[in-house]
């Protein structure tokens, strides 16, 4: 396994959107265990093929708090949504910035897994929200999209100056 360069904001590859997963052969079992090794590694706990430069429809995420609960989204599709569920989100890609957005509280996801079996799973508050949010990865979003423009620019500049610091 390997750990894979996470892309940052406001990197242009990250408004890319994802082409779904045609067959789930050995180069996307690799790619599935690389992003959970990427993932774990970076402390994060959801990562879409996106943020990894690989844009093909694949999540992976482990909401619990022992790091023992990894799920695989492959082809994700919401199927319903309904409530309000506000958390401070942040993200791997927009790195020490965290704000609120609101997001479905409840929704059922349809997708396959990582051996390509399609299963569908009812998800709330925590989960919903991270599932919602890799989502839109796929979409070539970021979850500072929820936010106004304001606090969108604000986040860009201050990430602009950081990588200028770092030589990124």
């Amino acid at each position: 396994m390997s750990i894979l360069t996470i892309l940052e904001f406001p990197d242009e590859r990250l408004r890319k959107k994802a082409l779904p997963v045609k067959n789930v052969d050995n180069t996307v079992s690799k790619l599935i265990d690389d992003m959970f090794e990427t993932m774990y590694d970076a402390g994060g706990i959801g990562l879409a093929a996106t943020q990894v430069d690989a844009h093909l429809q694949i999540l992976v995420m482990d909401t619990s708090e022992d790091k023992n609960d990894p799920l695989c989204f492959i082809n994700p599709e919401i199927l319903t949504q309904e409530g309000e569920f506000e958390y401070k989100e942040g993200c791997l890609s927009v790195p020490n910035f965290y704000e609120k957005v609101t997001r479905p509280g409840q929704i059922t996801v349809k997708a396959l897994n990582r051996e390509g079996i399609e299963f569908e799973m009812q998800a709330n508050d925590l989960l919903a929200t991270c599932i919602q949010h890799e989502m839109d990865h796929l979409d070539g979003k970021l979850f500072i999209d929820h936010l106004s423009a304001l606090k969108r620019q604000r986040i860009k500049a201050k990430l602009e100056k950081i990588h200028r610091l770092e030589g990124k």
